[in-house]
């Protein structure tokens, strides 16, 4: 029998870990799966969780408001080391690039438990950009037993950074995984009926749809201020055959300025954070998605939505490639004019929405579990 750790803390992190999670139970006579919260994002990680009929066996209750990454990681590293003391799994799983992540491989790593790393090999080759992301990401393959790599660019930043190739998998993104459970669930008319928006409201009534997500670190300030200003210009353009929609995060830094710019603006909606059902509904029937975020790169082409990514790198240059999303960055005037030719340009729309999924095939999940199973973990001396 083998146990196996899964931590995660943000919504993110649980959508991609909940498919390898539920490929961990199905094989309960050979893996014992333990679930670990960290806390974060916790009304939100708790949707998902339902959704996904999971539920944590521990709650490392982290969060506190305001915190900085050098905070989390400290309580993160606190909280863990007992929970890795009692539970003494032969293998810790992360997802992704938070400071949790990152934290806990470093915990595992003194407990000289074996780690593997849901979506490695992510780089921009910039370590302030994303930040923290990139150095997290980074320090985390180079602690990790088994790296499992989404893309086969991917596994090539891997090995250019000297990480042995039996220690790389690439297995396909898990959120390919969850996006297909999601939508095998619901049909179409369900999914719109989950949307939070009111019967009559001008985004029901026949405008297309534009998604907007921003609310990572590098864009709090100046550049979430510029995506902004771009926002307002395309909702004055609009003159009704487009409607911007833009759940917006609840960190003061991001809640804060954006109401203060967009509040009351006609052509754009503000709605609270959406549940992932509702925000996969509201994904399928967009024409166009503008984002800071890396999973929304990876969920878009699933159903050929052009992605403008609102950064001025992505570690995800598999979509840039394949064309199924372009870097717009924050500058209000390209960002503007980027968008413009999307919505009116329809050969334009269907270059990008045409091009193919470079990001997997729906089992991404099950390789990296039988991984585990074939790989022999090392010793495990946790107190040592």
């Amino acid at each position: 029998m083998t146990r196996v750790l899964s931590i995660i803390g943000t919504r993110p992190e649980a959508i991609k870990m909940a498919p390898v999670i539920r490929a961990l139970s199905a094989r309960a006579q050979a893996m014992e799966s333990v679930v670990c919260s960290t806390g974060q994002h916790r009304e939100m990680l708790r949707q998902v969780l339902e959704l996904f009929e999971i539920t944590p066996d521990i709650d490392l209750d982290l969060m506190t408001p305001g915190q900085t990454p050098t905070q989390v990681a400290a309580r993160l590293l606190e909280r863990l080391e007992p929970v890795l003391h009692e539970v003494r799994p032969d293998w810790v799983l992360v997802q992704g690039d938070t400071t949790t992540v990152m934290a806990s491989a470093i915990a595992a790593h003194h407990a000289h438990i074996a780690i593997g790393h849901v979506e490695a090999g992510l780089r921009t080759g910039d370590r302030w950009n994303p930040f923290p992301e990139e150095m997290n990401r980074v320090l985390t393959d180079h602690l990790s037993d088994l790296c499992f790599a989404p893309t086969a660019g991917a596994r090539e930043a891997l090995l250019q950074e000297g990480i042995a190739d039996e220690r790389i998998l690439v297995t396909g993104n898990t959120v390919v995984d969850a996006l297909q459970s999601i939508c095998a669930t619901i049909g179409a008319g369900e999914a719109a009926g989950i949307m939070p928006l009111a019967d009559g409201h001008p985004v029901l009534d026949g405008a297309d749809l534009v998604l907007v997500t921003a609310h990572r670190r590098e864009s709090f300030g100046e550049p979430l201020a510029r995506i902004c200003r771009a926002l307002r210009e395309l909702a004055l353009a609009s003159q009704g055959r487009w409607h911007l929609v833009y759940p917006v995060h609840p960190n003061p830094q991001v809640r804060g300025p954006v109401y203060e710019a967009l509040d009351g603006i006609e052509g754009i909606t503000l709605i609270e954070p959406l549940d992932y059902v509702s925000l996969v509904s509201l994904l399928q029937r967009s024409k166009l998605v503008l984002t800071d975020s890396g999973g929304i790169q990876e969920e878009a082409p699933t159903f050929g939505v052009p992605v403008l990514v609102l950064r001025e790198t992505t570690e995800r240059p598999e979509g840039v490639t394949a064309g199924v999303a372009r870097l717009v960055g924050t500058d209000a005037e390209r960002i503007v004019d980027s968008a413009l030719r999307l919505l009116t340009d329809a050969a334009a729309h269907a270059t990008m929405a045409r091009a193919a999924n470079p990001y997997g095939d729906g089992h991404a999940s099950e390789r990296i579990v039988d991984a585990i199973r074939q790989r022999e973990p090392r010793l495990t001396v946790a107190g040592t």
